[in-house]
């Protein structure tokens, strides 16, 4: 399908992870992911990261003002706030539109 995405909001979060806590870290990136879900204008996300702890993260939003909103979300503050003290070594945020899209899948 050709631009099933065009328009939506695509949020780019590249982060690299400071070794240890993993137990705590995927237990709050999985509340993130469900707590994302629940949210007006989530469209998905996709997700990878390295054995270096280099990872992406890319969420979709249906507009600017529901990206903004996850963005200011309490709980994602909360966790935001953790995982500068705990998890990251860095991390940088990437905020676009997406123009066009195009997939491809072998039959």
């Amino acid at each position: 399908m050709r631009n099933r995405r065009r328009g939506e909001i695509a949020v780019i979060f590249q982060s690299r992870r400071r070794p240890g806590d993993d137990a705590a870290y995927a237990a709050a990136a999985h509340a993130m992911e469900a707590l994302a879900r629940e949210q007006p204008g989530y469209r998905g996300h996709e997700h990878a990261r390295g054995d270096d702890g280099f990872g992406i993260t890319i969420s979709y939003w249906a507009d600017e003002a529901s990206a903004i909103a996850w963005r200011d979300h309490p709980e994602h503050r909360r966790i935001r706030d953790l995982g500068r003290a705990h998890w990251y070594a860095d991390y940088e945020t990437i905020v676009t539109r997406v123009e066009r899209d195009y997939r491809w899948q072998a039959e």
